[in-house]
């Protein structure tokens, strides 16, 4: 069974290719305030992604500083931002169904409730 934790850092990861994918030239800080972590984390995460091959750094030619990277995601970065995509589908429509359950659980509840409510006033 996967761990919370290890969930997380999924569900990051593929928040943080999904978001190269579109706009490769996005800063460190730019991805660390979409995905919702620190700029050290970010970094981290990109660490992470390039060692594992799933995203290589280019020129950010536009730039006239050029210390700035492009972070491009490769071959293998696709197809592993496939499956992720899939798993993280999967488990966000089970999260929501979970949720819905609940909801018409509670709903359910509170129908009850007020129904007994107003047959005690009578």
């Amino acid at each position: 069974m996967t761990s919370r934790r290890n969930k997380l850092q999924e569900d990051t990861h593929f928040r943080v290719l999904r978001l190269l994918q579109a706009n490769p030239e996005m800063t460190q800080r730019a991805l660390a305030k979409a995905v919702g972590v620190s700029a050290g984390g970010i970094h981290y995460v990109l660490s992470a992604l390039i060692e594992k091959g799933l995203v290589k750094l280019g020129n950010f030619t536009a730039a006239e500083d050029k210390r700035r990277y492009a972070y491009v995601l490769t071959r293998q970065g696709l197809s592993e931002k496939a499956v992720m995509t899939r798993n993280f589908l999967t488990r966000k429509t089970a999260e929501y169904e979970a949720l819905r359950a609940e909801i018409e659980a509670l709903s359910a509840e509170i129908a009850d409730d007020a129904s007994c409510s107003s047959a005690k006033v009578l």
